[in-house]
């Protein structure tokens, strides 16, 4: 009896002391220290389960990247997804009416209005926030004060440097999300699409490449010309398309503005506005309403009046039918291959006469977000 009553106790010890190993494991596997694209190292105890995003369109990334209610993690946000982009937020919301109702709107983080107070009383975990605002964060002493009270702060880029820092964005984010498979998953997607341009354009030579000016949120201010990006955004995607961006020739810098005179003079192939459904909240826009909600009808009209505005009919991309409008909110979002292989299309019709932008679009919302396909996300003048 002693002696079996001893074994039994050294059995038993060991089963606890395995448990406690096994729950030490398993919390030392949850414990995780990532580097932001700030290239800051950040380190959770456990994965976050309270998450703020320092903008709603943050939300593009997150959906593709969660194989659940991509709203889980999220307590609040900044509003700029319902008002830019309303017909994506009417999307989450049909798919997710309870967790949109609930969200806290922060407001912005940057100029300072953004309520230390009130992220503290959500328990917040983490603040996601926009490297390229990454200054004004440090600036503002928003990241210290966070840090301070005991609140992780990541940042991520889908907009200065999309095509450079998407990829490790969302392996970034997978990671914080728990979300590791379905964002290697997203990610091969994501190079396979992008592959079926530059591929292509890789043996285009430079020579051959047309002009492209672009017109940023065209319609934004009426009789105002122009906002265009130089060799970022969507001056980066006009140059993995083939083509050669007109803004990049003035100026390296991420915002460049261009006058309706050197517009002229240059004369580009194509003209490329970018316009979404801004009227809602600022109701003076001429722009293209692309979206999930656009009317080709409503659209060919403001295209048609977008082009009639002062000077711009004397341009040969209006004259030969090579002014275009594409979704704004690509700028913003890792679906910017989208925006590329559309552009790719415009400038080389021959080469990319078998690519299928609607049906890789539809691909993109069947396999990886909460909702179908719909409305208009480009157009070309008629």
């Amino acid at each position: 009896m002693f002696l079996g009553t001893k074994i039994c106790g050294f059995l038993g010890a060991i089963t606890a002391s395995a448990i406690v190993i096994a729950q030490a494991s398993e919390a030392q596997a949850e414990a995780l220290t990532v580097t932001d694209i700030a290239g800051r190292q950040v380190t959770f105890a456990e994965l976050p389960e309270k998450i703020v995003l320092g903008e709603g369109r943050m939300m593009y990334s997150i959906a593709p990247l969660t194989t659940g209610n991509p709203f889980e993690k999220i307590v609040g946000w900044k509003d700029d997804l319902v008002l830019y982009d309303p017909d994506a937020f009417r999307k989450f919301e049909a798919a997710f009416p309870a967790d949109t109702a609930r969200l806290i709107n922060f407001g912005n983080p940057y100029p300072g209005d953004f309520s230390i107070e009130a992220v503290l009383e959500a328990d917040t975990d983490l603040v996601l926030l926009d490297v390229g605002n990454l200054f004004k964060a440090e600036e503002t002493g928003l990241v210290e004060k966070l840090g301070a009270a005991g609140v992780n702060v990541a940042f991520v880029d889908f907009r200065r440097n999309a095509t450079e820092n998407t990829v490790p964005s969302l392996l970034l984010m997978g990671r914080i999300l728990g979300e590791e498979k379905r964002a290697a998953e997203f990610i091969d997607f994501y190079i396979a699409q992008m592959r079926k341009v530059t591929n292509v354009v890789d043996g285009i030579p430079a020579e051959d490449r047309p002009l492209v000016a672009i017109e940023n949120a065209a319609g934004w201010q009426n009789d105002f010309c122009c906002w265009s990006f130089g060799p970022y955004n969507f001056g980066r995607f006009v140059e993995l398309a083939g083509g050669v961006n007109y803004a990049s020739t003035l100026a390296n810098a991420y915002s460049v503005d261009f006058s309706l005179e050197g517009l002229l003079e240059a004369d580009p192939d194509h003209l490329i506005g970018t316009g979404a459904n801004w009227i809602e909240s600022r109701p003076e826009v001429s722009s293209i309403l692309l979206g999930y909600e656009g009317d080709p009808a409503v659209n060919a009209e403001k295209l048609q009046a977008l082009a009639a505005r002062t000077g711009f009919a004397e341009l040969r991309a209006v004259k030969e039918g090579n002014m275009h409008s594409i979704y704004h909110q690509f700028y913003n979002s890792p679906y910017h291959f989208i925006a590329v292989q559309q552009i790719a299309k415009w400038l080389y019709p021959d080469d990319f006469e078998d690519l299928d932008v609607d049906a890789n679009f539809k691909e993109l919302h069947n396999r990886f977000l909460p909702f179908e396909a719909s409305g208009q996300f480009w157009a070309t003048l008629k």
